[in-house]
């Protein structure tokens, strides 16, 4: 992509840089004096790694229509003059594209949707900043941060509980991305950053407003969820809490806006909260109360695990039951007799999802998993039972299946009984090894 290759050096000629492609001093060693971070975002293995991310997150168009697979032969034309643009301070961010998404819990969250060039550009800041500014944050601080995962996040949880801090104070923000101050955010970063450049173009994100229904909102609030910098800013607005929490000698863990402080009685949670309303209060932030609660740790619920004490005290991972009957849900819909799809095609479409939600739970100590299997394999049973419609259509297909002809008799005269009679009738017609030959994953293999 020879036309990514840095523009002639009058762009950098301004700053006395030599040598486009030096390797730009972003490695978090440094201070905060670094004033060239537009000139290492804007070098082309940087972009290279940017337009790599973009294109591998994929996504939908912005406002101008353009997409993923059109951007790199938009930057061939056109990236001298975008590149030139930032250099010079002169790049305008478009408004970002609105969608909604439903949220687990029920309601809706509401997307900012850049546009691919807008997302291809923060993320070429992103990798440039992150190194830079992550080394700043807490060690209690998961979310969105490299090498540390939604994983750990509950490992250490565990631990907090495990180690007799078996209250939690479970604090949800109410719609924290929509109410972050610009201002309070500017402040923090433009300690830590020196270009003003990028604290110009940062800015220009936050303020690009929102199309809807053909028209621009101006924002003068909040970071949309949906562009790659955004996780960056929230830990930048919340490290501030954190570092407080620190200070008071506090054992907590944060995901992005999901924080628990794991304390020793209800007293000392009663306490915890009410100076955690104060503290979220001072960055213009407020406490969800109806989703917040100080509880037993193990009554509530973090990052779609909860946690038991066994018998012998070992405190065990399991998944939270709001986001089993999710699954249950889902599973439900794409199995229900009233499909009109063969069992293969059921299989392959619970294929699509189902291994991608195992990794994410394979946390779990219980038998959770064991469980599922068998009971989607019964609702696979019973839908194949009620595909066959009639009883006569029912007996000739159990026996084409090798079911004796008695116990096939048995069967149809029972077809109106699909979940009962798939139990106990269906299980040596319809073995397991049949839905592992159509791709149907095993979520404890």
């Amino acid at each position: 992509m020879q036309l990514l290759d840095p523009a002639p050096r009058n762009g950098e000629a301004a700053t006395g840089k030599a040598g486009a492609e030096a390797s730009p001093a972003v490695n978090g060693n440094e201070g905060s004096g670094t004033s060239d971070l537009m000139e290492a975002a804007c070098r082309r293995p940087n972009i290279e790694a940017a337009l790599k991310r973009v294109r591998k997150n994929k996504g939908s168009p912005g406002i101008d229509g353009m997409t993923v697979e059109a951007l790199r032969d938009f930057l061939n034309a056109n990236w001298k003059r975008i590149r030139e643009d930032l250099l010079a301070d002169r790049y305008q961010p478009q408004p970002v594209r609105r969608v909604t998404i439903p949220k687990p819990g029920g309601g809706e969250r509401e997307l900012g949707i850049p546009t691919v060039l807008d997302r291809l550009i923060q993320q070429a800041l992103l990798q440039v900043l992150q190194p830079k500014i992550d080394p700043s944050f807490s060690q209690h601080s998961y979310g969105f941060r490299p090498n540390r995962s939604a994983h750990d996040a509950v490992r250490r949880a565990k631990q907090f509980v495990q180690e007799g801090r078996g209250w939690v104070v479970d604090i949800d923000l109410e719609k924290f991305f929509d109410r972050v101050n610009h201002d309070m955010l500017m402040g923090r970063l433009a300690k830590r950053i020196a270009d003003r450049r990028v604290l110009r173009l940062i800015r220009g994100y936050l303020n690009a407003g929102i199309l809807v229904n053909g028209l621009v909102r101006e924002r003068d609030i909040g970071t949309p969820q949906g562009g790659p910098l955004s996780p960056l800013l929230a830990n930048v607005v919340l490290d501030d809490v954190d570092k407080e929490l620190e200070k008071r000698g506090h054992t907590f863990v944060r995901y992005a806006d999901d924080l628990n402080v794991y304390v020793r009685s209800e007293q000392a949670g009663e306490r915890v909260m009410e100076s955690m309303k104060r503290l979220y209060a001072k960055l213009h932030l407020t406490v969800n109360e109806s989703k917040s609660a100080v509880a037993p740790a193990t009554e509530r619920k973090f990052l779609g695990f909860s946690f038991l004490v066994s018998t012998k005290g070992d405190v065990l991972v399991r998944i939270a039951k709001q986001s089993l009957e999710r699954f249950k849900n889902r599973v439900r819909e794409q199995t229900r007799r009233t499909v009109g799809r063969s069992i293969a095609q059921v299989c392959k479409d619970l294929a699509r999802w189902m291994p991608g939600w195992r990794n994410y739970f394979r946390l779990t100590e219980l038998r959770e998993f064991p469980d599922l299997d068998g009971w989607i394999r019964h609702r696979l049973r019973a839908l194949r039972l009620k595909q066959w419609k009639t009883g006569p259509k029912a007996r000739r297909a159990l026996i084409a299946l090798g079911v004796l002809p008695r116990i096939a008799t048995q069967a149809a005269a029972q077809i109106g009984r699909w979940w009962s009679t798939s139990r106990k009738m269906l299980n040596a017609a319809l073995p397991n090894s049949l839905f592992d030959e159509l791709g149907l994953p095993r979520l404890a293999a």
